[in-house]
């Protein structure tokens, strides 16, 4: 098991090592994490450890190929196939730098990879690519070249990268710039532009075309269709022709649309999918027109007027996508004049979302392809129908919720009349009367039961206080002859006549001696 694990580890390095030829050696670092994407049966350990030696050996790849050329016989290291080159490669760098393999185990693990990869006579079209792209890349003059042309189709793509074609007379070569060779540029790229291309031709092997990989770029003026281009842009804009105050806008219901195009192709197609799809009763009025080579413009230019006569709602303008030769009667200004003078709203859909012309500023509303202008010039009848089949059903609900709504106001109205009417009033008032009378019966009662309950306790208080309850207990009051209540014997003397009040009556007496006595 360890053998065959190690046997896996080495043929993912071998597989990596391959890439050496197709790609730059600062481009390693990212195929790695290409190839390792995904990929479950490694460890992390094991796929930093192959990584690690991969870009070692891109580090020693120009020594370890100096010493293959010093002790091979007759066999170059530029004469090897790229198959055994790389297995040579990954052979020497574990025999001369890699003190963990075995020299034995590298000599047999070479073989072994020899006997996988380098037996089959049958390619496939990825290995007749990369063989292709091995002898341009091998070739002295392709590795740098330098390449004048104009050019076209510029693309700056999200990533950073671009794309572009350069031309002249006689053909086209595709290339790209990866976006760290663009941040060195100190101006950025334009169809049209007269440039020299440094870099090196190779194949794109994904699509088995081979193109020019861009170094460097320098200016070298700008083309003659891009110098005409701004020149008649500055002049038409000066004299008005893009102004938004003269734009017209687009019906938003128009039920007959004019096109000015050719009379085959897929944009006329396009457009009539799209009207019979989004509109079926629209009608589309063709004016079969020339829209490439010489007398383009001037065809265009006619429909337009034509159309303009009409009793067209709008009119669309357009062609498929192509070259900046191929859109340029788009650029005439006789079309622009056409444009501009036209009493209809004029849309414009000339090539694909990244071409412009001077149709396009000129006219009423830019779409980015026949297609789009078709969506933009014909309603579509479905939504429209359903746009109004919600305004009833909103009329409907809203009209309903109002009387709802009415309804419950009604009913709270006649609530509160009957709430406040004089009738329901009195009776309120009366029933308040009878309520106020009822608690003040209730009070007073309890203020009178309580009245009573004091008056039995004060009176039997007053009785227990009283002089007759007293006297009916054998006691009695004693006066003196002034009818003054004796209370000590120094009031009186022996001899001094006094009143004995009883229960029953008074009885008079005489003192006959007084003596002072002393109780606890």
């Amino acid at each position: 098991m360890k053998i065959d694990r190690r046997t896996q580890l080495r043929e993912a390095a071998f597989l990596l090592l391959f890439r050496l030829d197709f790609y730059s050696r600062q481009d390693m670092p990212e195929q790695i994490k290409d190839f390792f994407e995904g990929e479950d049966a490694f460890t992390e350990e094991e796929k930093q450890a192959v990584a690690n030696k991969v870009l070692a050996i891109c580090e020693l790849s120009d020594e370890i190929d100096d010493l293959l050329n010093r002790i091979s016989v007759g066999w170059k290291v530029k004469r090897m196939s790229r198959v055994d080159l790389t297995i040579l490669r990954l052979a020497c760098y574990e025999i001369q730098y890699d003190d963990n393999v075995p020299v034995s185990t590298a000599i047999n693990e070479a073989v072994e990879l020899a006997k996988s990869y380098g037996k089959t006579n049958i390619y496939t079209v990825k290995q007749v690519n990369s063989y292709i792209k091995g002898l341009l890349e091998d070739d002295f003059i392709l590795r740098n070249i330098y390449v004048r042309g104009e050019l076209s189709n510029c693309k700056y793509h999200s990533t950073g990268h671009v794309y572009f074609s350069l031309k002249d007379e006689s053909g086209v070569i595709p290339g790209v710039m990866w976006k760290n060779d663009v941040r060195a540029l100190s101006f950025r790229l334009e169809d049209g532009m007269q440039v020299v291309v440094q870099g090196n031709i190779s194949v794109y092997e994904a699509g088995g075309r081979y193109q020019i990989y861009a170094k460097g770029i320098q200016e070298a003026g700008k083309g003659d269709l891009a110098a005409r281009f701004e020149e008649l842009k500055k002049k038409l804009m000066e004299m008005g022709y893009f102004s938004e105050e003269y734009k017209k806008t687009v019906p938003r219901f128009s039920q007959k649309i004019g096109v000015v195009t050719a009379e085959t192709g897929a944009v006329i197609r396009d457009i009539y999918n799209v009207a019979s799809r989004r509109n079926p009763y629209c009608q589309i009025l063709l004016y079969p027109a020339k829209v490439q080579g010489e007398g383009a413009a001037e065809s265009i230019s006619a429909g337009i007027r034509y159309l303009d006569q009409t009793d067209v709602d709008v009119i669309i303008i357009g062609r498929g996508g192509g070259s900046a030769e191929d859109l340029w009667a788009f650029n005439e200004e006789i079309v622009a004049q056409a444009i501009f003078q036209c009493s209809k709203p004029v849309i414009s859909a000339v090539g694909h979302e990244t071409d412009f012309t001077i149709a396009d500023f000129t006219a009423d509303l830019r779409a980015p392809t026949p297609s789009a202008a078709a969506e933009l010039a014909v309603f579509d009848l479905a939504l429209f129908e359903k746009e109004l089949a919600d305004y009833q059903y909103s009329f409907y609900r809203s009209l309903s919720n109002k009387i709802d709504k009415v309804k419950h106001l009604t009913k709270q109205y006649g609530l509160k009349i009957e709430t406040l009417s004089p009738q329901n009033q009195l009776l309120q008032k009366s029933q308040l009367l009878t309520d106020l009378a009822d608690r003040l019966e209730d009070e007073m009662d309890k203020v009178l039961r309580k009245s009573r309950e004091a008056l039995t306790v004060r009176s039997e208080h007053l009785l227990g206080l009283s002089p007759l309850k007293r006297l009916s207990e054998g006691y009695a009051f004693v006066t003196d002859k002034e009818e003054r209540s004796l209370r000590s014997i120094k009031q009186i003397a022996p001899d001094d006549p006094i009143n004995l009040y009883v229960a029953d009556g008074v009885a008079q007496a005489r003192v006959i001696s007084t003596k002072e006595v002393q109780y606890e």
